[in-house]
């Protein structure tokens, strides 16, 4: 208590943002989208790139003296896996870290700061007839800094890519309070940093040894999914012609390898005028029949929701569906989504689409118009309402929500989620990316309940055990965080779990940055820090999305 007193009048002093310990504050940012929660000793709104290098600089002084005081970003804690979480300093980002700095239509790029709301940046470009593809379902709420942290992706990833392949530089206050940018470099301003005294210098020359003597055991974490957010991305870092870019490193690694600061991003045309198709299939076969020749004619989405969820709905809330689909409700219902621009693209692939979709069933409407689009997405979103709704002291919990498995494993991990649901007594409902098979499922739980507390551990580790044996990944796009983090050594195996511990060392040689997130999180870390009762209040002004 008097180390933090210190560090607060010190911050004070050297600050131009807000320094608090109030409790109350710190209560509200103990929790975030996840199941665990976890009081940070202090928070921080940070004005200037300089009040974050100062944090960090700080912090790496305290820890050479043997004073732990660890330092996490966080967005608008919308996150489910837990990495907005902090025992230590919470630096808080929407408050002032949220300008658009620059727009450059003709390049069709953009410079912002990381605690940008998603949803006012995504509306600005739009007037620009621009837009940034892989937007979460959190949309409204959540941040672009948050996006970049976690690689976030959503229903337009299937043709679109997720985050990192839309960011393509960055400025990072690394652990000593060093700011850096990213950006490719070619192998002779490699070479420069390499040469460089500092701590940046160290980085490079550390990485690039660790990559270059491991080449082989990190292309070998590459996983036949359409998209995985697990572990660290070594692959993309050195490219076969000796250039070198950290940003897809810091994509994705959830604060735990310097502090983001700024953000420069790669924009795509936007197109308004879209086509909607809704198909309802009576088996899960039927649907895997069909996904793949969808997928040829690369749609904008390939969502999914099943009929668990839609008799949920009408169970809960009978008029949301309402003019939308009829029961009996189809074993799953398919929306595919075209955005090409050119004249006449769209209304041929739907042609093709109509085609194929007629192989398996007659129950399906194609719109273009803008108000029934936004009416028949309803359909997709509504699984909002499984996550909204309690059931008594039963909430719905993010515990098992970001599986991903190769693309023709599709029907047999949604039989295996039914299975896995029936053994445990649980009431199943799956939504999601079917163009992806990355689906996302929460399981009706008591926190409050002992027998429910262990469940929750039993449900994850079979249900991660099942999509690993397909070979797919724990994370598609919500991230390790606290609660995937323990299970990367089976996601990549031992070796190269070893090579994550190691990158995280190069970057964070004080343990600093983002504790018991990602890197050497144990089972006993989750026990301590699962919340007794689950709720998304600090989320309360919107009601989420999934």
């Amino acid at each position: 208590v008097a180390l933090m007193s210190k560090v607060s009048s010190y911050l004070r002093q050297h600050l131009v943002g807000e320094v608090t310990e109030a409790k109350n504050v710190r209560e509200y940012f103990a929790t975030d989208g996840s199941v665990f929660k976890l009081e940070p000793q202090m928070v921080v709104y940070p004005r200037t790139t300089d009040d974050i290098r100062k944090v960090a600089r700080l912090s790496w002084q305290l820890a050479e003296k043997g004073k732990q005081l660890n330092i996490t970003a966080r967005g608008s804690g919308s996150d489910q896996a837990g990495a907005a979480l902090s025992d230590g300093l919470l630096l808080v980002f929407p408050a002032h870290f949220n300008k658009l700095l620059e727009l450059d239509v003709k390049k069709q790029t953009a410079r912002i700061q990381p605690g940008i709301n998603y949803r006012n940046f995504q509306d600005t470009i739009k007037t620009h007839g621009l837009f940034l593809p892989p937007y979460p379902s959190s949309i409204d709420f959540s941040t672009i800094g948050g996006a970049v942290a976690n690689n976030a992706a959503g229903e337009r990833t299937v043709k679109y890519g997720a985050t990192g392949e839309f960011v393509r530089g960055l400025k990072v206050v690394l652990g000593n309070g060093e700011l850096i940018e990213t950006k490719r470099l070619s192998k002779r301003e490699l070479n420069h940093k390499k040469g460089l005294s500092t701590f940046e210098g160290e980085i490079y020359r550390n990485l690039d040894g660790l990559i270059s003597d491991n080449w082989e055991l990190i292309q070998a974490m590459r996983k036949n999914v359409s998209k995985n957010s697990a572990g660290y991305n070594l692959v993309d870092i050195k490219h076969k012609n000796g250039s070198f870019d950290l940003t897809p490193l810091f994509v994705g690694s959830q604060g735990t390898l310097g502090i983001i600061s700024e953000i420069t991003l790669k924009l795509t045309p936007n197109n308004m005028k879209r086509t909607l198709l809704v198909a309802g299939c009576k088996t899960i076969d039927d649907a895997d029949k069909v996904i793949s020749d969808i997928l040829k004619l690369r749609p904008a989405a390939v969502e999914m929701v099943d009929k668990h969820l839609l008799d949920f709905i009408e169970q809960h809330n009978p008029n949301q569906l309402k003019g939308l689909l009829d029961e009996p409700f189809p074993e799953i219902v398919l929306l595919i989504e075209f955005d090409d621009i050119g004249r006449g693209i769209q209304s041929k692939k739907i042609k093709k689409l109509t085609k194929i979709i007629k192989r398996i069933t007659n129950d399906f409407q194609v719109t273009t118009d803008y108000d029934e689009r936004e009416e028949l997405w309803k359909i997709r979103h509504s699984a909002a309402a499984i996550i909204a709704q309690s059931q008594g002291t039963k909430k719905a919990l993010p515990i098992i929500e970001d599986g991903v498995v190769p693309v023709e494993k599709f029907p047999e991990f949604i039989s295996g989620i039914y299975e896995l649901f029936n053994k445990h007594g649980l009431q199943s409902a799956v939504w999601g990316h079917a163009g992806d098979a990355n689906l996302h499922i929460q399981p009706y739980l008591d926190l409050n309940e002992l027998g429910d507390r262990q469940k929750v551990f039993k449900v994850m580790d079979e249900y991660y055990e099942m999509v690993l044996k397909m070979g797919g990944s724990t994370a598609g796009e919500h991230n390790d965080g606290r609660l995937r983090a323990p299970y990367l050594p089976q996601v990549y195996g031992t070796e190269i779990y070893k090579l994550l511990e190691a990158v995280k060392k190069i970057f964070d040689p004080k343990n600093t940055l983002n504790v018991g997130v990602k890197i050497g999180v144990t089972r006993e870390d989750q026990v301590k820090l699962l919340r007794h009762e689950y709720n998304m209040d600090h989320l309360g002004h919107h009601l989420p999305r999934t």
